[in-house]
């Protein structure tokens, strides 16, 4: 893969110390913006006894509030917009699976920084202007296929809309059209490659030469098995619509080594889950934002529930983000041990006879809590072979985590397949 240093725009050219003159000056000016337009931010900023003018410092931010999801979801709708409705030009919303929705808005301008962004990302992954990039995201209130979209467009390439869904469909546009990018979930581009393979086709001889996937936490384990039966490099996006969308951060298909943040317009800090207080760089915590040039809705410290560490940078002169290894919220406490569903996926996909393919189902037994891992066959494995990959699993989860669990090896292709963010969990527990 060539290297794309050749095409970096204007911010990622800046040296260390005019970054972080540029990011104070886009802090001071974005907390401002928000305490002067949106009343949750004047009274959370008044109650810290804090006004915008006291942050002298990229460091003083670490004295401001948080903001979550609940504070949004407080706000619904249109609670924490900046600027009057004349001015907003798109509405995005997170599903409202476990509430209310999260209502984002966009401005004409925070439009052309997004699309920037993504263009940004892409080349970072290896596209060119004149590509034909494949989004099989999803289209809608969802941030990911609209914000993949425009992206491409602003980077100059050729876009197939596929959204999500339509699998047989999918693999024919491919095959027809011959992208060479593809933006997509990693749980949805193993859903496309067992249709390549139903179809008899082989999905090593494809057009496809990138994949970008974003949206849930993946392993490097799974990065192995997309790139060694697609013959493509698999790189990870990350974005959430409460920050922007897809865009916030991307890792760089010449060292894949962590997602470089965009820091010239995403203020990244990483703190204690538990007790909120700031960790320096290499510590694993949870990410918070800070927006340095949204218009319509800022957002200062925003607790994102995603686990990770921040790196030097490598192959752009903004910090890295390590891959996502699982959210807060997500996490399973089993017995007293901390579980999270890539440590489990971890250990599925390095077991012969078993598919990429795999549910987590909490239950209760009596009073304790049990966890059973159901994983898909690979096709032709005997039982003999579908036995000793249930031992191994067991054994695996045992020694590398610490808990007891039960493991099925089901039938292939008897589990749900993904069209957009898979649901690793069951929770059966009676309330």
């Amino acid at each position: 893969m060539a290297d794309s240093t050749d095409l970096l725009d204007e911010g990622e050219r800046l040296d260390a110390e005019g970054l972080r003159t540029l990011q104070l000056e886009r802090l001071r000016a974005s907390l401002r913006h928000a305490y002067e337009n949106v009343p949750f931010y004047r009274d959370s900023f008044d109650k810290a006894g804090l006004r915008p003018e006291d942050c002298h410092s990229l460091a003083d931010l670490a004295r401001f509030p948080f903001t979550t999801k609940a504070d949004l979801r407080e706000n619904y709708p249109y609670g924490m917009f900046a600027v009057p409705q004349d001015r907003i030009r798109r509405i995005h919303a997170s599903s409202g699976t476990t509430g209310r929705p999260t209502v984002v808005g966009y401005t004409e301008n925070d439009l052309s920084m997004w699309s920037d962004m993504v263009a940004r990302s892409l080349r970072a992954a290896g596209a060119r202007p004149g590509d034909t990039v494949h989004v099989a995201y999803g289209y809608g209130l969802f941030t990911g296929g609209l914000g993949a979209h425009y992206g491409a467009e602003r980077l100059g390439c050729t876009v197939i809309p596929a959204s999500g869904g339509m699998t047989a469909r999918q693999v024919q546009l491919i095959q027809d059209l011959k992208p060479g990018i593809i933006m997509v979930t990693p749980s949805y581009m193993l859903t496309l490659l067992d249709e390549f393979e139903r179809q008899g086709v082989d999905p090593r001889q494809t057009s496809l030469r990138v994949g970008v996937f974003g949206a849930e936490p993946w392993t490097e384990e799974m990065r192995r098995e997309i790139e060694e039966r697609f013959a493509i490099d698999a790189v990870d996006i990350y974005g959430l619509s409460e920050v922007i969308g897809p865009g916030v951060a991307q890792e760089c298909v010449e060292t894949k080594d962590g997602l470089h943040i965009w820091e010239d317009h995403f203020y990244p800090e990483v703190v204690d889950p538990f007790t909120g207080e700031p960790l320096p760089d290499g510590e694993e915590g949870e990410l918070v934002f800070t927006s340095l040039t949204k218009e319509a809705m800022p957002v200062i410290r925003y607790r994102t529930r995603d686990l990770t560490r921040l790196l030097p940078g490598t192959a752009r002169i903004f910090r890295r983000m390590q891959k996502i290894t699982g959210r807060s919220d997500d996490m399973v406490i089993l017995r007293g041990v901390n579980l999270f569903p890539t440590q489990i996926e971890e250990i599925v996909l390095r077991t012969p006879g078993v598919a990429p393919h795999f549910q987590l189902r909490l239950t209760r037994e009596g009073r304790l809590d049990a966890l059973t891992v159901r994983a898909e066959a690979r096709a032709g494995a005997t039982p003999e072979i579908r036995d000793e990959a249930a031992r191994a699993i067991t054994a695996a989860v045992k020694d590398g985590i610490g808990v007891s669990v039960t493991v099925e090896i089901v039938e292939p292709e008897s589990l749900e397949r993904s069209v957009g963010k898979i649901k690793r969990i069951m929770d059966l527990r009676p309330r």
